[in-house]
């Protein structure tokens, strides 16, 4: 088994980048290199293409860099209640993993952000969860033994870490939420390490 964990995410305003940087730091802290990936943005327009490489931030993930995690969390703003459509048109082209079992039996989390308190982020968390299922992936959560998602006032499920970025996109990331992206990130490193201490 691989020694990083996967951070792959789809931001449009920089709210579920800054979240996914957390969550990279909680994997770390937990003993595992993160590796951030993103992905590009999708157009209606048949002759629009992305560059290669995205003119700032992390590269574009690739189907290896997927195949050969330990371990994934998955970030999406919410759109109408479920994950973006670059991230969805990027896990609709992992057939071939599936085919192979390749993701089955590695641990798996979830993060969102939305615009206001009731936007659809527990929708979207579930929603980025059912493929990742079929593929055979161990889903985790965040437990209740993270105190924040009993004391926060802004995003946290138990679902996984959310962000409420307001209107304009640009409200930042409350103390809560940062610590539920860094236990997420923990989670998944104590949880892969352990599995492949168990191989």
């Amino acid at each position: 088994m691989s020694d990083y964990v996967l951070v792959l995410y789809y931001s449009r305003h920089g709210a579920t980048a800054e979240m996914a940087r957390l969550v990279a730091r909680g994997v770390e802290e937990g003993g595992m290199q993160a590796r951030l990936r993103t992905v590009p943005s999708v157009s209606p327009d048949h002759e629009a293409s992305a560059p290669p490489v995205p003119p700032s931030g992390p590269p574009y993930a690739t189907l290896d860099d997927l195949g050969d995690c330990a371990a994934l969390a998955l970030g999406s703003p919410t759109r109408f209640g479920n994950m973006a459509a670059p991230l969805k048109y990027f896990l609709d082209g992992t057939s071939g993993l599936w085919l192979h079992a390749t993701l089955a039996g590695k641990p798996a989390g979830v993060f969102t952000s939305t615009s206001s308190m009731h936007g659809g982020q527990e929708t979207t968390l579930l929603s980025m969860m059912l493929p990742l299922m079929h593929h055979g992936m161990l889903i985790t959560g965040l437990p209740y033994s993270e105190p924040e998602l009993l004391s926060t006032r802004d995003g946290g499920t138990p679902y996984g870490p959310s962000h409420v970025a307001g209107r304009d996109g640009k409200t930042p990331l409350s103390t809560d939420e940062k610590r539920l992206c860094s236990a997420l990130g923990r989670r998944l490193a104590t949880i892969a390490a352990r599995l492949r201490a168990s191989e």
